[in-house]
């Protein structure tokens, strides 16, 4: 059986990072990816996440008091853009996972943009570990989706195939802007 966009992201993190792990939630939003890191990683992983939006923010803390996962998960009032200004060494990071779009029944007008994401990318691909993992899924069906996921598209083609691997996972017989999944690998 086919799984979603979203369901494959989720198997791909199931099956790479395991306790102990650094991991990045690159869009926290109302912190779904950030609970299901947290319980990957365990006691000894880290995870980073980093909203723009304090209501996501705040929705995720309360997630994680309620699951009794608070200890190994940083979050950040900032864009993902800025992770070069966090103390990462390079290869400590498993995977970063980014949902693109805005913030579910948040508001539409607060969105991420081409240029900060592409630039967190950037960011984040020296700190992947070897067997690495960018997953983005492309949340597009909105004013200034498209942009960002041409964007996005165009700067992980560029990306050298001796040291990564790029997969797009998508349906194409869909209507309305199906999300898709972008997968980035660090041979």
């Amino acid at each position: 059986m086919l799984k979603t966009a979203l369901s494959q992201t989720h198997a791909f993190l199931k099956e790479i990072v395991v306790p102990g792990d650094t991991v990045i939630d690159a869009t926290v939003g109302n912190g779904n990816d950030t609970i299901l890191l947290a319980q990957l990683v365990g006691k000894t992983g880290k995870v980073i996440g980093f909203d723009i939006q304090s209501q996501g923010l705040e929705e995720t803390k309360t997630k994680l008091l309620l699951t009794g996962l608070t200890t190994q998960v940083s979050l950040y009032h900032q864009g993902h853009e800025t992770v070069d200004q966090l103390d990462l060494s390079p290869e400590s990071v498993t995977a970063a996972v980014f949902n693109l779009g805005y913030l579910p029944k948040g508001n539409r007008e607060i969105i991420t943009h081409p240029s900060t994401t592409v630039e967190a990318i950037e960011k984040i691909l020296p700190l992947l570990a070897r067997k690495g993992f960018i997953l983005i899924m492309v949340y597009y069906g909105h004013s200034g989706g498209t942009d960002e996921k041409d964007a996005v598209i165009s700067f992980v083609k560029t990306l050298p195939q001796k040291e990564y691997t790029v997969l797009s996972y998508k349906f194409i017989n869909q209507v309305n802007s199906p999300p898709f999944l972008l997968a980035i690998e660090k041979k």
